[in-house]
């Protein structure tokens, strides 16, 4: 990489930290850019996989407040994460790189549906609890499901895999968001963990980018967790979808 790409990356790699510990999507700043630098689809997944990991785990450290009383559930919940991540990450490094290229453009298109989406989905779960929807303290067997597809999905391709985790806890959980966001980011923190220790082993990766995006995503989960909350929903959601725009158009024609 030269300087200029490599400053690039370790600023996406703080946008991806601090956007994953507020909304979720952060794959969609990273990931265009590791394109850039000429890296092909799988190594920048798999590099991104990587480097994600300290930025989840600061993110997650970052919401210990809204954790609290929420144990028995990371628990529970964490289960659906492993099993789900494990097999995504087995199916990324499997399935042959041509399968991967045709599968990735869907899976950009559908991550940004969800980011574009996110507020009418919000409004859903609003509906749903003000109508009395039935909840129960750990979701159940429905939402373990839920979660266990959603962390295959993380652990084949995390772009958006936050706001699907938030979706799926709000309509089945009686919680205030803050509190569902911050399990989600203990569930990212699991399935990237987990995909990490497998890529590790049996994956091709690029180390300049790994050490990069972890550099900045472990700041950008900080800066995300503290002062997050405090941005426009809007200016971040229009960034998300910007930059997965010009990630699928790149895809598509190439």
């Amino acid at each position: 990489m030269t300087p200029w790409e490599m400053a690039a990356v370790l600023a996406a790699g703080t946008g991806a930290g601090a956007v994953n510990a507020v909304v979720g999507s952060g794959t969609l700043i990273t990931f265009p850019v590791l394109l850039a630098t000429g890296l092909p689809p799988v190594t920048a997944t798999v590099s991104n996989g990587l480097g994600l990991v300290p930025g989840s785990i600061t993110a997650a450290l970052g919401y210990r407040e809204e954790l609290r009383g929420q144990g028995r559930r990371v628990l529970l919940l964490g289960v659906a994460a492993v099993l789900g991540g494990l097999a995504g990450a087995v199916l990324l490094l499997t399935l042959p790189a041509s399968a991967f290229e045709r599968i990735v453009p869907v899976l950009v298109g559908l991550a940004l549906v969800l980011v574009a989406c996110q507020p009418w989905i919000a409004q859903r779960v609003r509906r749903r609890r003000a109508s009395g929807g039935p909840v129960r303290r750990d979701g159940g067997p429905l939402l373990f499901t839920g979660l266990t597809l959603a962390s295959v999905y993380g652990g084949y391709f995390s772009a958006a895999q936050g706001i699907i985790y938030v979706s799926l806890m709000g309509m089945l959980l009686d919680e205030t968001l803050q509190r569902l966001n911050a399990v989600k980011n203990v569930l990212a923190a699991v399935v990237n963990t987990v995909a990490a220790l497998l890529f590790l082993f049996f994956a091709d990766f690029d180390w300049t980018a790994v050490v990069l995006i972890a550099a900045g995503s472990a700041l950008g989960g900080l800066i995300g967790a503290r002062t997050g909350r405090r941005l426009s929903p809007a200016v971040l959601r229009t960034l998300i979808v910007s930059v997965g725009t010009v990630a699928l158009v790149h895809l598509v024609l190439h």
